[in-house]
């Protein structure tokens, strides 16, 4: 273990990071909160932590975990601000920080009565939920999905509703008791121990109990004298022979910080090339058996000759695209499961049919292409739940982000019927995929649609999630430098959603 410590001029600020993943499930049809999006704002740039890197094993796990950063100090002495320069500087797309207030225990109405008075010690281990908090942080270093609690500093209760929080490729915990138990010790991957004059903390301390949490300066004083500087002398102070590294002054301290950064960016070098192992997965194995074509009729056939023909007019590129899209829904339809039914005709004579056998079905769209699918859904099953995903390309690491999610309550109870128009490589799908589980959806009852695949793409989802379904009209045998399927549709279903160049930009609506 090598501890450094390293003089630093200026102060950090009390800067208060944003909500930054996902948001407490209400009793409206959705699961994310628009007030509250899933994102971590820096002094330059935006960082969405919904998502993770969608790069999966043959078991659909992360091929490594994330990388957790312990950050302990005192209170008030700037572990968020330091937090927030590193994330800024790491540049990353997918951080977690997770924070120990979250992890305060629910007071008895007798606690209640002395924090009210200001009796009640907040800066004891014995205040804070360890094993949940331990739990939560487990899950969250093996890339699973977690529900944080909310706490509320006025009632000194948790919150009904809890937080979705998905993992990271880095995971920033941070609180005044980060290195006192020896689980949690275990599962930080660098400890980082931010060390601030007593003074400074102190008035940092009434600042923000007064202006963010409604108490008064003559309680914050007594709580301080009572229970915060011994608390401070007795447990956490000690914990710095544990740190890694100790920072002084907190966020002002860049020399630090980048020492950090840089260490941290060489452990992540192995996750940037996973990329690259993607791309050689299983190659030269057959297609999987999850996977179903559509059959290759002559007007299947003429269908995608129509819309694969370069010269074909945009209206009649979206027409014959609908209609394609159409036959496919109605051919994933087969893959529901159904039993046996008996009703009675008209003419009062009994017919031995078949109905479907689940609890409901929803559609998921990755936008935006995956939003032409949706028509053809809504037109043969009636009355059909529809959420969406949207994940992007960072054109920086070549790898899907999540930016947006909105899927209906109780989706874990439903076959999902995901769609994107075009599957390439499979980052994206395997991405939506791992949010669906995330979810509660089985895995079993994942079919994944989509227009055309390239042979990459349905290798890299049928390799990590086995038991989904891939449901499409035709493979594509290569791809592109690009990344386009080869032969391929190209850039043409943009079309469904924008004009040429030069007209107005109106999204198209149906």
């Amino acid at each position: 273990q090598v501890s450094l410590i390293i003089p630093a001029n200026g102060e950090d600020s009390l800067d208060r990071l944003l909500p930054h993943a996902g948001a407490p499930r209400r009793k409206s049809a959705t699961s994310l909160s628009k007030t509250e999006p899933p994102l971590l704002r820096t002094g330059t740039r935006t960082i969405y932590t919904a998502g993770r890197p969608p790069w999966y094993d043959e078991h659909g796990a992360q091929s490594k975990e994330a990388f957790v950063i312990g950050l302990c100090g005192g209170t008030a002495s700037g572990k968020t601000t330091v937090a927030n320069k590193i994330i800024e500087a790491l540049d990353v797309p997918w951080v977690v920080l997770l924070s120990m207030d979250s992890f305060y225990k629910g007071l008895s109405p007798e606690e209640q009565l002395l924090a009210a008075n200001n009796d009640y010690n907040f800066d004891h281990p014995g205040a804070f939920d360890f094993e949940l908090l331990v739990a939560t942080l487990r899950k969250l270093k093996q890339g699973r999905s977690v529900k944080v609690p909310v706490y509320d500093f006025t009632t000194h209760r948790r919150q009904k509703d809890w937080k979705n929080v998905y993992g990271a490729s880095v995971i920033i915990l941070e609180g005044i008791m980060a290195f006192a138990d020896k689980e949690l010790l275990q599962l930080l991957d660098m400890k980082i121990f931010v060390d601030t004059d007593s003074d400074i903390r102190l008035v940092r301390r009434l600042r923000r109990d007064i202006t963010e949490r409604g108490r008064d300066i003559e309680g914050v004083i007594k709580q301080y004298n009572k229970f915060v500087k011994p608390a401070f002398e007795q447990y956490i102070e000690p914990t710095m022979r544990l740190a890694d590294i100790v920072v002084p002054r907190g966020g002002g301290n860049m020399v630090a910080i980048d020492l950090i950064v840089q260490h941290v960016h060489s452990q992540l070098e192995e996750v940037r090339h996973q990329q690259a192992l993607l791309a050689s997965v299983q190659q030269t194995q057959p297609l999987p058996q999850t996977l179903s074509v559509l059959e290759s009729t002559p007007q299947v056939r003429g269908l995608h000759t129509i819309i694969r023909n370069g010269e074909t007019s945009r209206d009649e590129f979206i027409f014959y695209s609908k209609r394609l899209m159409r036959l496919l829904i109605e051919h994933a339809l087969t893959f529901l499961p159904s039993q046996p039914c008996v009703v009675q005709t008209p003419q009062g004579h009994e017919y031995e049919g078949r109905s479907y056998n689940g609890k409901g079905i929803t559609g998921v769209s990755v936008l935006r292409a995956g939003e032409t699918m949706e028509p053809a859904l809504r037109a043969v099953c009636k009355d059909v739940r529809i959420g969406k995903i949207l994940i992007q390309t960072n054109l920086d690491s070549g790898e899907p982000e999540l930016h947006y999610l909105r899927l209906p309550k109780d989706i874990g109870e439903d076959h999902v019927i995901l769609m994107d128009s075009t599957v390439s490589t499979g980052a994206a799908a395997m991405m939506a995929v791992r949010v669906l589980l995330d979810h509660e959806v089985q895995e079993d009852k994942i079919m994944l649609v989509s227009l055309l695949m390239a042979e990459l793409g349905v290798h890299s989802v049928a390799y990590a999630f086995p038991k989904v379904k891939i449901i499409t009209t035709a493979v594509d045998k290569s791809l592109d430098d690009f990344f386009h399927a080869v032969p391929g549709i190209g850039e043409r279903s943009h079309t469904f959603f924008f004009v040429r160049d030069g007209e107005d930009q109106e999204q198209l609506s149906y």
